[in-house]
């Protein structure tokens, strides 16, 4: 068997060994400040965000059942893992790009030529067969041309990879804050329901009253006007359930499986309080900046690819079989035949088509920069607004459960002095106004903080890394 020129050989050698011209990646300064505000709290005692898989992190059952679901069926998230397999495949592409392509192949001809085309005179019936292994423009990746896309293409595909994390997390986040919502519709719900059965009591009474000359129909028309605010709350607050179950299927992808009886809100269905840590530790927990972080290395990676192209393009061609005149001796001895085509390509000119393909990467590449350095000061604002409505929100809810202790008291009082006759009706009707709305207030209160928790668990990374993976994700290694 014939083999391929020493060449040949040495140029397969110098490939695995070949440098990118890519330039040195730096990574940008940290555009924030090196620690968090002063004034927020930052949970030094709490729990490390990144290391607390979503499971642990919600601790209601009801909500880590939708948020399986949701993992499982959100047409979003497939979307999301299918493309990551479409980027694996396309990294597979590239890669192969570095390796010879090798191809059988077999042809045969038969061919006559008539007497007065050839310098005999006589018809010639001659034949050609033909059986090899070649090699078809195999490029010699000197300059590291080949290496640097292959080097982009990995990188994109990490990247989409950290994309689909930072989706998940996002779909994990979307569906315990809906829960929450829906949660503390329910619980409004329920408070608003006791108010209207209370004052439709009171309106019955009050009618009677009426009817008999002791009450007046103006605290008459004052109880009604109580009972159908307390009725439009309620209906308002059923429109706005229905809707909230509409959105929680849509981000579930599956019909709803939820109690029979509503629940209120439990401060234990989300993970207690978290650790913040520094902001560079956002570096590496937060998919989004991850993402971030391998789309700048893919611009990088083309612009050493873009350099390359400047020098010459070498490339081998070669072909090694056994040829004959005749189909039966194909095989016989000293019917080997080779053929071995180097080729070198270097455009002498091309009206700066290079050099505006290396500005242009040279430009994605400052894009991408920026990019990062905007995913890094978004990732430190939501981490901030985070701890800034935790810590905020927690002192309100204080204050609203103070002014609600005071508006019972109020509404208690304002009716024994009503029935004492010592005030008008009005009194009432205020009180217990206000009494509703303290009461709709503090639920709302309640359920801002239990988001503002989960907000900060997704700000922070929230266990990304614990979140399932797709099929042909494990990051490949280049060759």
């Amino acid at each position: 068997m014939h083999t391929l020129t020493p060449p040949a050989l040495v140029a397969a050698l110098l490939l695995a060994g070949c440098a990118s011209m890519a330039p040195p990646l730096e990574a940008p300064a940290l555009p924030v400040a090196s620690r968090y505000p002063a004034t927020l709290a930052t949970g030094a005692e709490g729990r490390i965000a990144s290391g607390l898989a979503w499971p642990q992190a919600f601790g209601d059952p009801a909500l880590r059942a939708l948020i399986g679901q949701a993992l499982a069926n959100n047409r979003d998230l497939r979307v999301a893992a299918l493309r990551v397999q479409e980027a694996h495949a396309a990294y597979g592409i590239q890669r192969a790009d570095g390796l010879p392509t090798l191809a059988a192949s077999a042809q045969g001809t038969r061919a006559r030529t008539p007497g007065d085309l050839n310098l005999r005179g006589q018809p010639v019936t001659a034949g050609q067969f033909q059986v090899g292994l070649g090699v078809a423009a195999w490029e010699l990746d000197f300059w590291g041309r080949v290496r640097s896309l292959q080097d982009a293409a990995l990188s994109s595909y990490l990247a989409t990879d950290a994309a689909r994390h930072a989706l998940a997390l996002s779909l994990v986040t979307q569906v315990a804050q809906g829960w929450l919502t829906l949660r503390e519709l329910d619980e409004r719900l329920r408070l608003a329901q006791a108010a209207i059965a209370s004052r439709q009591e009171s309106l019955r009474i009050f009618t009677r009253r009426v009817e008999v000359g002791s009450a007046s129909r103006l605290e008459l028309a004052q109880v009604r006007t109580l009972a159908s605010q307390a009725q439009a709350l309620g209906a308002q607050l059923q429109q706005q359930r229905e809707a909230q179950i509409q959105m929680l299927t849509q981000l579930v992808g599956a019909p709803l499986d939820l109690p029979t009886t509503p629940a209120t809100l439990d401060d234990a269905a989300v993970v207690l309080p978290l650790a913040a840590g520094l902001p560079s530790d956002l570096l590496t927990q937060r998919p989004d900046l991850l993402a971030a972080e391998q789309r700048l290395r893919a611009a990088n990676a083309n612009i050493g690819a873009a350099r390359a192209a400047f020098f010459p393009r070498i490339a081998l061609t070669g072909n090694l079989g056994t040829a004959s005149a005749e189909l039966g001796g194909l095989f016989d001895g000293g019917s080997g035949a080779w053929s071995f085509g180097p080729s070198i390509t270097l455009p002498l000119f091309d009206a700066g088509r290079r050099q505006a393909s290396l500005d242009i990467a040279e430009l994605r590449r400052d894009i991408a920069v920026a990019d990062y350095e905007k995913t890094i000061q978004a990732a430190f604002r939501e981490v901030a607004d985070a701890l800034s409505a935790q810590q905020w929100l927690d002192a309100q809810l204080r204050i609203q459960q103070e002014t609600l202790d005071a508006q019972s008291e109020r509404a208690r009082l304002a009716r024994l002095r009503y029935d004492a006759g010592a005030t008008a009706f009005l009194e009432v009707l205020d009180a217990q106004r206000d009494l509703l709305a303290a009461e709709q207030q503090l639920v709302q209160t309640r359920r801002a903080l239990l988001a503002a928790r989960t907000a900060l668990y997704a700000a922070l990374g929230g266990g990304a890394q614990h979140l399932p993976a797709t099929a042909a994700t494990t990051p490949p290694t280049s060759p």
